[in-house]
């Protein structure tokens, strides 16, 4: 996979990407936002990367791929494509995290808008739905950017807890 766009582009993962991976899993959004995605060790981070490298080849992903930038080469994050069941359906969820040091420069728009049409093209898929925490204003404001409309705004499952999510969809 390589996706390129005027700031950043879309990759695989490889090994010597789990130093800066495991860095950018320790910022407090990450704990906040998806503490199953912060890394305790370089070498977890690692054993992660493998597994998702491993994924690339399957019809059920999970997909992720990091986001580095052009100018300097440095990861800052990744967007992801994950398999939902849903009411009995299986769709597809978007998901994309920026390291704090980058957030709020416009990379995870542009890794999604960039992203999406590639994926749905790959996985010949029509829809992708967009769930998040209600207070994380900056992801409910990205998946606008990005097209998604709100279908749902209340209590719903966010990493095992009962919260306030906003459940968003795009269609192709």
């Amino acid at each position: 996979m390589q996706i390129k766009t005027p700031r950043i582009t879309i990759t695989n993962f490889t090994p010597d990407m789990a130093q800066t991976v495991y860095e950018n899993s320790q910022d407090e959004d990450t704990r906040r936002f998806v503490p199953d995605e912060v890394y305790n060790s370089v070498e977890e981070a690692l054993e992660a990367i493998e597994f998702l490298m491993s994924r690339y080849e399957s019809a059920d992903g999970p997909f992720v791929y990091p986001i580095i930038t052009n100018d300097g080469g440095k990861n800052i994050g990744y967007v992801q494509l994950c398999k939902l069941e849903l009411e009995d359906e299986e769709t597809w969820e978007i998901g994309y995290h920026i390291a704090k040091n980058f957030t709020g420069k416009g990379y995870a728009t542009e890794a999604v808008k960039a992203f999406l049409p590639a994926m749905a093209q790959k996985l010949n898929i029509k829809e992708v739905y967009g769930i998040c925490l209600a207070e994380n204003t900056a992801s409910v404001r990205v998946l606008e950017k990005c097209g998604f409309t709100k279908v749902y705004k209340g209590l719903g499952n966010y990493q095992g807890k009962e919260v306030q999510i906003i459940k968003t969809i795009w269609k192709n």
